[in-house]
């Protein structure tokens, strides 16, 4: 199993000892996934911080109408899935999916709790983390309501380059939060002033 990338990721925080590396790999699961391949679903609980160490994943929720609303996608070196249900220990309203064939590497949440308890640099790595997340969160939920969406779009596509050949239009589309008429309309536009 290759770590590699997800030390490359911890170093932006922190600095693991060979002995932190050793107890890490010892815990980590290699999860190979395919394209389309469902990875969490729904109602099932959440048992594990997921690495994408190759390809891209889909994480959504489908409301009771049956619309799938997109959370994130994560390419390789960014973590993915559900952090609420896995701190709670509640199910997972949300579905992960594989967009492309790529690895997770899955951290259960005991070996995550041990890792915590035993090293304190994890913990640094891991709050690190999680404020990096929210601050993310923060700002799409901003820039939703003050970029228009030619510019989100194209944030998208710097963001995640080469996600689209993967990504139905509507996933798009719900990322962005406009309809997937009118990210056809941006992606016009766009053609026209290249051309």
């Amino acid at each position: 199993m290759d770590i590699q990338l997800l030390l490359t990721h911890m170093r932006q925080f922190v600095e693991p000892t060979e002995e932190e590396i050793a107890f890490l790999e010892s815990g980590l699961i290699a999860r190979p996934f395919k394209q389309g391949e469902t990875i969490v679903q729904s109602g099932d609980p959440a048992r594990y911080l997921a690495f994408v160490n190759q390809g891209y994943t889909l994480t959504y929720y489908t409301d009771g109408e049956g619309i799938d609303h997109v959370i994130r996608f994560a390419a390789a070196g960014w973590w993915s899935g559900d952090l609420y249900s896995l701190s709670t220990e509640a199910l997972t309203p949300l579905t992960t999916k594989g967009l492309s064939d790529g690895e997770l590497l899955l951290l259960p949440r005991l070996v995550q709790n041990q890792m915590l308890d035993k090293y304190l640099k994890f913990e640094r790595y891991f709050r690190n983390l999680f404020q990096t997340a929210l601050m993310r969160q923060q700002m799409r939920f901003v820039e939703s309501h003050s970029i228009p969406a030619e510019q989100r779009y194209l944030k998208l596509k710097e963001t995640f380059p080469g996600v689209e050949q993967y990504l139905p239009q509507k996933y798009i589309a719900s990322y962005l939060g406009i309809t997937p008429e009118f990210l056809s309309k941006i992606r016009k536009q766009l053609s026209r002033k290249t051309s």
